[in-house]
């Protein structure tokens, strides 16, 4: 198989725990970031992460002290240790007048082409997907959101699929939303987004019935492209946020190759179950490296830190095949 992505022979990585038989397995020292390890944080978590010049660069979803949600830049050079600065990514403003921002959470980063695209879920008026970009990471352009609200979730594919931007996402409601489904759009320009198809919907086994969502940037393989989504189950205790696995077609990303009944991590660690909001592993950013097909997964904990799982590609898409 295939891995179409860069080699990174410098990302974090850890091996398979002697005895262990899982595809996914949790970086011995997690969390990796704590949720006080910026100024007036109160927590972080659900931050993306990307490889940049000789380490990484990461924007990160910190909720401060009066719990108002917003995201800063960070660097690292092992993808492990970071600093996270103490004041917001203050966003220059590209658009017709100034757009709404009441908060920005749960971000992704990905470089396509020639710059890093960053996307967000924004309030205006309730959570929309919210769209910047940089080159450098120091200074960072915001253009118009890419949907009405009500969305979560938004998701760019690394590469333009049939000459156009594509984008996973879950409409939603204004609230705690009880529901939903992952749907494909696409945009000639990184504004105008139509074509809207579904792609996947909730209830397909217990542990993703409630709802669903597109985490990490896709990856491409030439079985297809490896999708890491997170699900939801509501349980007698509240909700349980999981995440398990898809391979989505390359030339029509809308239909399904294969997706996992069994889930391939759940909160079951202290920091993961918990926290601000118990019971949550839910992954934003992946890194692989194209030479050997490690793969690190960065995800939230409990809405209060930020962790690391490891696995291999071709494991996890053999895998999917045989989850019955």
């Amino acid at each position: 198989m295939k891995i179409v992505t860069q080699s990174l022979p410098n990302i974090p990585w850890e091996n398979r725990p002697e005895g262990c038989s899982d595809v996914v397995w949790r970086y011995s020292r997690n969390p990796i970031i704590q949720r006080d390890q910026a100024k007036d944080s109160n927590s972080i978590f659900n931050s993306a992460v990307v490889p940049f010049k000789e380490g990484f660069a990461g924007v990160f979803r910190v909720d401060d002290k009066q719990r108002r949600m917003n995201l800063r830049r960070g660097f690292s050079k092992n993808g492990i240790n970071w600093k996270i600065e103490d004041k917001p990514i203050e966003f220059i403003q590209e658009t017709r007048e100034p757009v709404e921002s009441e908060y920005k959470y749960d971000p992704r980063v990905v470089f396509i082409e020639d710059r890093y695209w960053i996307t967000w879920c924004n309030g205006y008026h309730g959570p929309t997907i919210g769209v910047g970009y940089t080159f450098d990471f120091e200074t960072f352009y915001q253009i118009e959101n890419a949907f009405l609200p009500f969305n979560r979730n938004g998701v760019l594919f690394p590469r333009k699929i049939n000459g156009k931007y594509a984008m996973l996402s879950r409409p939603s409601d204004n609230g705690h939303t009880p529901f939903g489904d992952i749907f494909y759009s696409e945009s000639p320009d990184m504004i105008h987004w139509g074509v809207h198809r579904f792609v996947m919907g909730a209830g397909y086994t217990p542990w993703q019935s409630l709802k669903i969502g597109a985490g990490p940037v896709p990856i491409e393989t030439s079985e297809g492209w490896l999708l890491f989504y997170h699900g939801v189950l509501l349980s007698c205790n509240g909700y349980v946020y999981s995440f398990g696995a898809a391979l989505l077609d390359l030339d029509k990303p809308w239909k399904i190759i294969k997706r996992s009944k069994s889930y391939l991590l759940s909160p079951q660690m202290l920091y993961e179950c918990v926290g601000d909001v118990p019971n949550v592993v839910f992954p934003v950013a992946c890194l692989v490296d194209g030479d050997t097909g490690r793969l690190v997964i960065y995800y939230g904990g409990a809405d209060t830190v930020v962790a690391l799982a490891f696995g291999y590609v071709q494991e996890i898409v053999d895998w999917l095949k045989y989850d019955n």
